[in-house]
């Protein structure tokens, strides 16, 4: 999907649905439902401040992180689609490690050809940092998984496979996070090193390149 149109009507028609949501919520006074939909909303948001204040994000990187937000946490927590579908939240662990790798690659790939910086990184060394990046995210949200259940009363850390403490989820969790983040290092490990051919992480480095004239400005 190359059309910006395509994108935005597909982002369009999820918040749509997550406001008509919002509004059932209110009416029947789930008032926790309605404030973590108004939080979700807020969430499928960001990518667009981050173009206002920050910096040009592919369309096709915004859709997936909307869709994956979606998921996640409108279909996964208010809809109870963990509980529901088994391998609900083993889909979604392993794209959030793919889209953590894909900004984490990102991250270190603008310092590495910053010219204002005055070292250059090996392709290993950017791959390394795009794998560790998305791990330590990963582990960071699940520190707040098991918050919210301490602190709050949810069940974020689900029951699994005859272990009720939560703590088998968390562990399939983190294992799901650091293979997808893996394949996306190794997919940007493979562009950096040999840059042939015509795959979605080139072309999102290059529409991220164009976007961002800025952040690569000679110094």
């Amino acid at each position: 999907m190359r059309n910006p149109l395509i994108h935005q009507r597909i982002t369009l028609v999820l918040q749509f649905i997550m406001l008509i949501e919002l509004a059932f919520a209110i009416w029947e006074q789930q008032w926790l439902t309605a404030v973590m939909t108004v939080f979700i909303l807020l969430l499928t948001l960001a990518p667009l401040l981050m173009r206002r204040f920050v910096v040009f994000i592919p369309a096709e990187f915004k859709l997936l992180a909307t869709v994956f937000i979606f998921a996640s946490l409108f279909l996964g927590e208010i809809h109870g689609y963990y509980t529901r579908f088994w391998w609900w939240d083993v889909v979604l662990h392993a794209a959030s490690g793919f889209l953590l790798g894909i900004v984490g690659f990102l991250m270190v790939y603008v310092l590495n050809e910053k010219k204002s910086i005055r070292f250059h990184m090996t392709p290993g060394f950017v791959a390394l940092f795009a794998f560790t990046f998305a791990v330590a995210i990963g582990a960071l949200w699940e520190i707040f998984e098991f918050a919210m259940d301490q602190i709050v009363g949810t069940n974020m850390q689900k029951a699994m496979l005859d272990d009720p403490s939560g703590l088998t989820d968390t562990m399939l969790d983190l294992i799901v996070d650091a293979v997808g983040a893996a394949v996306i290092a190794m997919l940007g490990y493979g562009y950096l090193k040999v840059a042939a051919g015509k795959s979605f992480l080139e072309q999102w480095i290059a529409a991220f390149l164009e976007g961002n004239p800025r952040l690569f400005r000679r110094r």
